[in-house]
């Protein structure tokens, strides 16, 4: 197992309510993302474990890409990877973000 994580300083912070979302599952070819409302404003943090090694840069682009992307200040994001690609990586983070941007009844 490699453990990665990643610290960024996020444009704004994450919109909605929700303390906590999960998103996907761990199996082959696929990751699943665990997000909570944990950090200062302005402050996102990706932690992530995967059995594919050697792909640390490759992470970092689609971090970056995500960070980039999306309002996700105050966010740590825990990741679970089955050996994802790239695009689903981004799709899940995009999803577990969007659910966590609702706000609780």
């Amino acid at each position: 197992m490699e453990n990665l994580s990643f610290r960024h300083e996020a444009r704004e912070r994450a919109p909605g309510s929700n303390r906590m979302a999960i998103v996907g599952v761990v199996a082959s070819g696929n990751l699943e993302v665990m997000v909570e409302r944990l950090l200062p404003d302005l402050e996102c943090e990706l932690q992530i474990q995967t059995a594919a090694k050697g792909f640390g840069e490759v992470w970092a682009a689609v971090v970056a890409d995500f960070v980039d992307r999306y309002a996700t200040g105050g966010l740590r994001f825990s990741i679970n990877d089955g050996g994802a690609r790239p695009d689903t990586v981004l799709l899940r983070l995009a999803q577990a973000a969007r659910l966590i941007e609702r706000s609780e009844p």
